[in-house]
Parts: structure tokens; C-alpha cells; sequence
């Protein structure tokens, strides 16, 4: 029987709450598959934890209906980002419960008063900063490893990308007592200015756009380039310090401590002696977070004393002597004029809704994304009617919901997603597994030809520094070009006007074009525009085949069998060079003499013939990258994940769990470090001596 969630059908009580549950559940599954993969949210932060714990209840009363799938067994991971060592936390990390209004603060306060059996306490009062979690492990002084939270149990090594943080203390002050052994928790996050600055490079070489500094910050923090993590100035603020042997019972007082240790603490915490006090806390920075450098979503309160913390315990999931109040997103009511769509440069159709002018967070809003058709289609959207605005991460406007009963009698036009591409009319495609539409007339599209001419000449790509959006477009206007190729034809004479008063600039335009033929190959391989295809995953793929030729020729396997390369890239890769009109352009960029290759490497031997090896753990004497360069220097082959195939893991310390159990179960041989240098020098002896 179908279950309304919000109309139940009258049914016995013993089937009505398994109704109810498993609506719940579907429900549940749905906004975790729109907020995590989507990037999108069509209730609030409340509404959702609301549902979870109700379902929570349900399931609590009825243990018979137990589903090791349901979103309450699911603890929420930033696991799977292949190319990281998963390794075990030393201590779990546990989410926090929340709360939304000031009744549930003097519940948890009064719950707090009962288990520490009338015993005066102290509350910390701390800022809830919008980023990702993060344990970092410190022995002698020394940073030796950062972990993100994972799935709490166990996390990521992510320690290269973090310590590009410049407000992390990669060793300790000196003349400051601090603990041999210790972790410091906290949060990565970026700030907005870093965020806003990030996102207008990205608009202007026609990659979609961040949604807030968490998810920025999250692709940040993930990456496997360190280069990119420094480049975007990540931040970070430290709030737990876990140790033997702790300088003080007292939270607040370890966290001074850790400030003098070098830690960015924040100069917001306070110690709070009453629930009127928390109050206070909570009011004043429910406004004064908007002027903060960084984002944050809420107030985190937690008992002082490390005893009385002890003392009060754990729940499965959450300490019973912390929880976390969450600020009501600013909302605003506005009218909805128009829906436009945007085409970007991959051919992505972007719906933007055209609003009268509303005050929102200090700003005043007059556009919102509404993300693809799938949103609107929930939003049931008619031009005219009356809109709920709110800023996802505080900065970018996107509509929640529709005030239906403020919907007029005579409405206006339905608000559909259209079927054509509103620059060039060709038939919009929506590919499988894909949540946008996009334009497939890579050739004729404007914005697509333009958007593609902005990312070639961009700072990563080309590197082009003389051109910009605006000149571009004045090149396409005037004829002068019809795609990237085309500026290698370009001559003073084109751009210096019919006067010449534009010589020296038409000059300097011309030899930036002709420096940029001297950069390096895996740049030009991303500045190609493949879809799917990011600085990090072209140089991968030139690394590993050295030559656009070869690139060309790859098979879908051979692609694939690239470290780091999914079966989503290899396929794009494929399908870019067998369009004609795609490798035209690049025949044209060859014979223009961009770079196409990477230098040879010279044989160092052949001890590694035949043999695929995948790479596990941290090293004493060489990098990860400095190994899979041996390999290949002695004749091997890297790959990022274990099958049958695998003739060996060189392995380090830390080997993640799950690699080894996989190399057990198919009875892949390990070899440390010490016997694989034996190895391949053992050969290079051998090949001399002959």
C-alpha cells in the first residue's frame, strides 16, 4: 500500500507505523541523495533532523522492523576518494546532537544538572564553524598526521594537503610545556573572501561553481594535488585537545593552552556559569557570526570539566555532555518574475530564477538558483508566485519553497524545464546518473565555443595572462576566431586597430600566445576541456602515457588502468578523441606547436617487467610519487586498486585496513619498503656487471 507522509491513510496501529517507517526511510534516503550527491536541499537543516528523529522513535518502539539500511544506521562519510590511505582513528569521532530553540538548550542543560547529581558545573560556549572535521596527531612536538572524521571509526590521511595550512603549527613553539602524545580536533574550512575569489576564477574559465566553503573546502581538502590545497589558502580551527596526560581538567583551559602551543583557537569561546549566560552566548552571535571571516552554523555547548565529561558518558552515537545549537537560516518572501537559463562550457543548462529585489542576510537578492529540472519539478513553480529565499552556506540565494496559499487566482505561466538550448536551439540531453541537461552542440553553442576559448587560456591551462573574458568575446564578435586553435593565427596587425593605437597592446597579446606554446603537457591536456577531466586527472593521465599520441590510441581499458582514473574519465577521454571535430582541433593546436609530450624517462632497468604493483602506506626513504616513478623507471606498472592482477603491494606503514584484507582475500603478496630497494638496486647491479 502507498504511504502519504504527510496525508497517513487510517490503518491499525502495528501497520501504520511500519507505514510510517518505512515512508520515513524513503523520504530520509531521498534528501541525503539530494544534499550529498545533488548539492541541493529542498527542507531545512531542522525539518530533516526532525524526520530523523521520529524515525529514530519509531524504530526505538518497534525493533522488529529493523533495516541494517535505514539512514539511522548510517553514519555520515567522507570516505571513498580513491587515491588516500584510510587508517583508524585512535579515539572514534562522534557527531553531536542538535537543537534549534532554547527549550531543548535547558533540557540538555537540566539533563546535564541530573547526571552530575546536582554538582556545580561550567558550560565551553563555542562558535560551530561550517567546514570539515579533522584529527590531527602530534608526537614530539611534531605534526605526523591529519585524518579526516570519515565514518568516524576511521578516516583518510590526508596530512600532504594539510600541511599547506598556514594556521596550523607543523611543530609546536618552543619555551610552551605541551603533552609528548596528543590529538587536536577541529575544523578545515575556507574563508569567504578565499571562497568568493575561487569561485570568480572558476566562472570565469567555465567550471560550475562552489555552493558554499564547506563543499569548497571539502574538493580542497580532497584533493590529491597538495599544490591546489596551498593555492586556495585553506584555514583551520582547533576545539578538542585528547591526550594521557592533559595540562587541566578544565576544557576551556586546555584549549588556552593549545593556543599557546600555536593553535588557531577561537577568541569567541567563552565559560558560561548559568543558562542565562548560554543565552546571552547564543544572541549575540546569532548576529555578530555574519561579520566572521569564516562560515559558521551554530553554537556548540559542552561541560568544562574532562571529569564530569567522563562522569556523564556516551550515547551510541553522541556525548551525553555536548550538543549543538544550530542557527535558523535567515529566509526572505519574495515574488518569482521569470525562470532564465544559463549555458555554462561543458554544455550544462543551469535554471536562475529572476525574483523581485528582497533584503536577505544583509544583502539584497534579486536571483536564485534553482539547480535542474528535478527542483523545479518539486517546487511546482508558476512565474508569480510567492517564493521562500535562503543563502546555502550564507552566501549563495537558492528557493526552498513556494507559499502556495499566497499563489494567485489567475496565474501566471507554469515553470517548466525547457527542452531546447535557449543560445543555440539544439535538443537538450540528459545523460544517465546525471541530475543536469546539457547542450550537446559542442561546436556551434556560443557560450559553449567561448567558454571553452576562457578555460584554454586560463591560469591553470594555457596560462595566457594577456587575455581575458571580455577580449575573447571581442574576438569572437569581430570574427577573428572560432575556438582555441585559432589564436595561434592571430598577428599584430589584427588586433592593433585600423589606426594602430592598439600596437603595443595587440604585441603583448601576441607573445603571451606564443610563450604559452611552452607549456609543460599535462597543462595542455587539461586545457583541452574534456569533460570530467581536472588539472589533477590530466596529469595522471600524462604522466602515465607521456604523449598525446598515445593518449589518443588508449583504450578504454588501458585509460582505466591509469591510477586514479575511473571508468567516468576514460570513457570522456575516449569519446573527445573520436569526434572529428574535437581532434581537428587538436591537429591544429599540434601543428600551432604546443607541447604534446612529457620528456623521455631514461630506463633504470627491468626488474619490474610485466609486473602491476599498487602502491599502500607512508614511506621512510622516497614519496608515494617518487615510488610510482621508480616502478616505472624499472619497467613496472602503477595501479591505485587490488585485483588478481596485482602482482605485489609495496607497503608501507599504515596499510589501510580495507587494502588489506582485500590483498589477503585474493593472496596478493606484501613487500616492504627496505626489500623493494634491494629489488630493483639488486637489478641495476646485475644489468651493470653484465
Amino acid at each position: 500500500m502507498q504511504y502519504d507522509l504527510f496525508n497517513p491513510p487510517p490503518l491499525p496501529e502495528e501497520q501504520e507505523s511500519k507505514a510510517r517507517i518505512e515512508a520515513l526511510r524513503a523520504e530520509l534516503h531521498r534528501h541525503n541523495h539530494n544534499y550529498y550527491v545533488l548539492g541541493v536541499s529542498e527542507i531545512s537543516d531542522q525539518t530533516f533532523d526532525q524526520l530523523m528523529h521520529e524515525l529514530q522513535d519509531l524504530e526505538a518502539a518497534h525493533p522488529e522492523f529493523y533495516d541494517p539500511n535505514s539512514p539511522t544506521q548510517r553514519v555520515g562519510s567522507d570516505l571513498g576518494n580513491e587515491g588516500f590511505q584510510t587508517v583508524m582513528h585512535q579515539r572514534p569521532m562522534l557527531s553531536l546532537a542538535n537543537t534549534y530553540n532554547r527549550a531543548d538548550v535547558q533540557a540538555f542543560y537540566e539533563r546535564v544538572r541530573q547526571g552530575l547529581g546536582g554538582t556545580p558545573f561550567n558550560i565551553c560556549c563555542e562558535l560551530k564553524f561550517d567546514g570539515l572535521s579533522i584529527s590531527l596527531i602530534y608526537e614530539n612536538r611534531r605534526l605526523v598526521r591529519a585524518v579526516t572524521r570519515g565514518d568516524g571509526t576511521r578516516g583518510d590521511d590526508v596530512t600532504a594537503n594539510v600541511r599547506t595550512i598556514r594556521t596550523l603549527p607543523l611543530q609546536l613553539r618552543e619555551g610552551v610545556a605541551a603533552p609528548d602524545h596528543f590529538e587536536m580536533r577541529g575544523e578545515v574550512l575556507l574563508p569567504w573572501e578565499r571562497f568568493e575569489t575561487l569561485n570568480r576564477v572558476r566562472q570565469a574559465s567555465g567550471q560550475p561553481l562552489f555552493a558554499n566553503p564547506r563543499n569548497a573546502a571539502s574538493g580542497t581538502l580532497k584533493s590529491k594535488d597538495p599544490h591546489v590545497a596551498a593555492e586556495r589558502g585553506l584555514d583551520a580551527y582547533l576545539y578538542y585537545v585528547l591526550a594521557n596526560d592533559m595540562p587541566s581538567d578544565s576544557h576551556y583551559a586546555n584549549l588556552l593552552a593549545a593556543r599557546m602551543w600555536g593553535f588557531q583557537v577561537s577568541n569567541a569561546t567563552r565559560l558560561a556559569h548559568s543558562l542565562d549566560e548560554i543565552y546571552d552566548f547564543i544572541d549575540y552571535w546569532d548576529t555578530a557570526r555574519r561579520s566572521l571571516p569564516v562560515a559558521t552554523d551554530g553554537i556548540v555547548l559542552k561541560v568544562d570539566s574532562l571529569s564530569q565529561q567522563e562522569q556523564l558518558g556516551l550515547t551510541a552515537k553522541s556525548p551525553r555532555w555536548a550538543i549543538a545549537y544550530k542557527f535558523q537560516a535567515e529566509r526572505a518572501r519574495t515574488k518569482l518574475l521569470s525562470v532564465t537559463f544559463q549555458v555554462g562550457r561543458t554544455g550544462a543548462v543551469t535554471p536562475v530564477a529572476n525574483m523581485e529585489p528582497v533584503l536577505l542576510a544583509g544583502t539584497t537578492v534579486k536571483r536564485a538558483s534553482l539547480h535542474n529540472a528535478d527542483i523545479i519539478q518539486s517546487l511546482d513553480l508558476y512565474e508569480g508566485d510567492y517564493v521562500f529565499v535562503e543563502k546555502a552556506g550564507e552566501i549563495i540565494p537558492q528557493i526552498v519553497g513556494v507559499d502556495y496559499d499566497a499563489r494567485p487566482l489567475l496565474t501566471g505561466r507554469k515553470v517548466d524545464f525547457i527542452k531546447k538550448c535557449p543560445e543555440c536551439g539544439a535538443p537538450l540531453v540528459r545523460y544517465e546518473g546525471e541530475a543536469a541537461h546539457y547542450c550537446p552542440n559542442t561546436t556551434a553553442c556560443p557560450p559553449q565555443l567561448k567558454g571553452r576559448v576562457e578555460h584554454f587560456i586560463s591560469r591553470d591551462a594555457m596560462n595566457i595572462e594577456s587575455l581575458g573574458p571580455e577580449t575573447i568575446d571581442d574576438f569572437f564578435a569581430r570574427g577573428l576566431i572560432n575556438d582555441a586553435a585559432d589564436l595561434y593565427k592571430l598577428r599584430v596587425e589584427d588586433l592593433q586597430g585600423v589606426d594602430g593605437s592598439r600596437r603595443k597592446s595587440a604585441e603583448k597579446i601576441i607573445a603571451a600566445i606564443a610563450e604559452s606554446k611552452q607549456v609543460a603537457f599535462p597543462r595542455v591536456l587539461y586545457a583541452l576541456g574534456i569533460r570530467f577531466v581536472g588539472r589533477v586527472a590530466a596529469q595522471q593521465v600524462a604522466e602515465a602515457l607521456r604523449s598525446l599520441n598515445t593518449i589518443r590510441q588508449a583504450s578504454l581499458e588501458e585509460l582505466q588502468a591509469i591510477d586514479g582514473i575511473g571508468q567516468k574519465i576514460a570513457q570522456s577521454i575516449v569519446d573527445f578523441f573520436a569526434d572529428k571535430r574535437a581532434a581537428d582541433l587538436v591537429n591544429r593546436l599540434v601543428a600551432a606547436g604546443v607541447q604534446t609530450s612529457l620528456p623521455q624517462q631514461e630506463a633504470l632497468g627491468i626488474s619490474l617487467a610485466g609486473k602491476t604493483i599498487v602502491i599502500s602506506g607512508t614511506f621512510a626513504h622516497h614519496s608515494r610519487e617518487e615510488y610510482k616513478e621508480l616502478i616505472v623507471r624499472h619497467g613496472g606498472k602503477n595501479t591505485s586498486s587490488i585485483s588478481k592482477k596485482t602482482s605485489f603491494i609495496l607497503a608501507g606503514n599504515n596499510i589501510g585496513p580495507a587494502k588489506l584484507e582485500k590483498a589477503q582475500s585474493l593472496g596478493v603478496p606484501l613487500m616492504d619498503e627496505d626489500t623493494f630497494l634491494a629489488l630493483i638496486s639488486a637489478n641495476n647491479n646485475a644489468n651493470n656487471n653484465f
